[in-house]
């Protein structure tokens, strides 16, 4: 028998998995991977855990794998080979406040994604100003985040 699997979170690792795990418009895959990792780091072993979630251990494991290796991202499904993806997906986080994973159907155009973007810089600009946080916009490498248009704007 190998050694245990287990993960130890800092506490902005765990507040933010928690509020990833009561997000509303997080896939409840994300939701239950999330709890995983919280649990392990809480001191489950993983058989409790596949006992709790009713999941064979392995998938346990590779749950905690992931987190191991790719941190948050790996909570989310890797895209299915040979699928294109019809939709855009936009994910906002405010560190000690929230995360707000969007998603649009049938995808933005430059003109309404840098729109969107400048509305956000707006925003954040005076919490900025008024406590030093930083709003976190994660990006997929979809054909919009890439477009000449976009890039021009970002560097401005």
């Amino acid at each position: 028998m190998g050694a245990r699997l287990r993960v130890f979170l800092t506490a902005e690792e765990d507040r933010t998995l928690f509020e990833l795990r009561t997000a509303r418009t997080v896939p409840q895959r994300v939701k239950d991977r999330a709890e995983v990792v919280r649990l392990n780091a809480k001191g489950w072993y993983v058989e409790k855990i596949a006992v709790h979630f009713d999941w064979h251990v392995d998938t346990i494991r590779e749950a905690l794998r992931r987190w191991q290796k790719e941190g948050l991202e790996g909570l989310w499904d890797a895209p299915c080979p040979g699928w294109q993806r019809r939709w855009e997906e936009a994910g906002i986080w405010h560190p000690l406040k929230s995360f707000t994973y969007g998603l649009s159907i049938g995808g933005f155009d430059s003109e309404s994604y840098i729109k969107m973007m400048d509305e956000q810089a707006k925003q954040a600009a005076p919490m900025f100003q008024q406590t030093g946080r930083i709003r976190v916009i994660a990006q997929d490498n979809g054909s919009i985040h890439t477009s000449a248009e976009v890039r021009a704007k970002q560097t401005e």
